[in-house]
């Protein structure tokens, strides 16, 4: 599939997310940069999800949807729109996440003036009203391979890169930690995802989400580090570890 010069091809995975994927989408519409494409796959929603998706791509022919043959986690539906995508730069928003309007042309610019493949913004979270939590998460200058191994200071929905110069991806089938996976994969051909400080993102905090539950995150984490990345079992004991003390840090 021939790339477009220019174009930027916006991966959406999504599960019963009819409460918020209208909100999401039209945070894509309101983007300054207008060359863009919306990829929507819906993994098997219980709900209105996909009807609300296919509503949204008969109304905005830059929209396009499809849905998993059965569920199979945000993984496999984020390799169902990244094989759709046809565009030289590739970005990345959860159904439930909002974008600034200016993120894309913000991080073009930067891409461009910096002569950078990768890069990622600072962002905030969000209630399940959309209202702000009053937490803003940093992003570091630029995060490199073992700096992301400790922990990800990385928000999934405000990373983009240039497919034109680092190729496509297949991210690693791992129900969750699969975006911590995939930016390990990119780290492997580009040295360093740059950061932009502003807030260009929002990030809505589910009490049903899949990662809401950090107990329940450790065996992936594990399974990261030992059938993904390939650690030893001392290193992947280590970052498991590092990882939980961080958590527990953040919450006092």
């Amino acid at each position: 599939m021939a790339v477009v010069p220019g174009l930027v091809s916006i991966i959406m995975p999504a599960f019963n997310a009819e409460r918020f994927i209208d909100e999401a989408v039209k945070s894509v519409q309101a983007q300054s940069y207008t060359s863009w494409e919306l990829l929507i796959v819906d993994d098997c929603s219980t709900d209105r999800t996909f009807e609300r998706a296919r509503l949204l791509a008969d109304a905005d022919a830059r929209v396009r949807c499809t849905r998993l043959e059965r569920n199979s986690g945000a993984a496999m539906a984020r390799n169902r729109a990244m094989e759709m995508a046809r565009g030289q730069y590739m970005a990345f928003l959860d159904a439930d996440d909002l974008w600034h309007p200016d993120k894309l042309t913000r991080q073009l610019e930067f891409m461009g003036s910096h002569g950078v493949a990768l890069c990622c913004t600072a962002y905030e979270q969000v209630d399940e009203h959309g209202a702000p939590t009053g937490k803003v998460l940093t992003s570091p200058r630029r995060v490199g391979y073992n700096r992301l191994l400790l922990d990800c200071p990385v928000g999934n929905s405000t990373v983009m890169y240039d497919v034109s110069r680092l190729g496509k991806f297949e991210v690693p089938d791992i129900r969750k930690r699969n975006d911590d996976a995939l930016w390990l994969r990119m780290l492997k051909r580009e040295k360093y995802i740059w950061g932009i400080p502003d807030v260009l993102a929002q990030y809505r905090v589910r009490s049903d989400s899949i990662s809401a539950n950090k107990l329940s995150l450790v065996k992936y984490h594990w399974r990261l580090y030992r059938d993904i990345e390939h650690l030893s079992v001392v290193r992947s004991v280590f970052h498991v570890c590092a990882w939980g003390v961080i958590k527990v840090l953040r919450l006092k």
